[in-house]
């Protein structure tokens, strides 16, 4: 499977600790864009709509060469295909205080997939840590003195 998006900041933001696989509903004009890699996951969440999980706020351009009837929304509400006891575990994780589920990245092959974290928010003191951290590793790596 072809990795099509990432969401980079979701790892420097939130503490993953644990991840799992979810489908996505989409038209036709919007795998194509996917395959294309034209989707993006920055800023993007998911959330329980009637107990179904709901990917909100990723944005997915036109195709290109589609003819787009109508309206069409880039950033409208996506459901997610998830198994039944992934379900009753991610709505038990997110009724937790602290506990957040964020979509990581997107892998296109027969399907298109979604691949989630379960995660906890850094703070802002924990980011400049990890920042620092791999400044002295780069430096390492180099060798440089400190």
């Amino acid at each position: 499977m072809k990795v099509v998006a990432q969401n980079k900041k979701a790892r420097f933001d939130f503490e993953i600790i644990d991840t799992l696989e979810a489908g996505i509903v989409l038209s036709g004009q919007e795998v194509k864009s996917c395959r294309a890699g034209h989707i993006h996951l920055s800023g993007s969440y998911v959330s329980f709509r009637g107990g179904t999980p709901v990917l909100k706020n990723a944005s997915i351009a036109p195709y290109r060469f589609a003819t787009v009837s109508g309206e069409y929304d880039e950033k409208q509400d996506r459901e997610l295909l998830i198994k039944k006891s992934e379900l009753a575990r991610l709505t038990a994780i997110e009724q937790e205080k602290g506990m957040t589920i964020i979509p990581l990245e997107v892998r296109a092959g027969r399907f298109i997939k979604l691949f989630l974290g379960i995660g906890r928010g850094r703070k802002k003191l924990d980011k400049r840590q990890r920042i620092r951290d791999r400044e002295v590793e780069r430096r390492v790596r180099r060798g440089e003195d400190s």
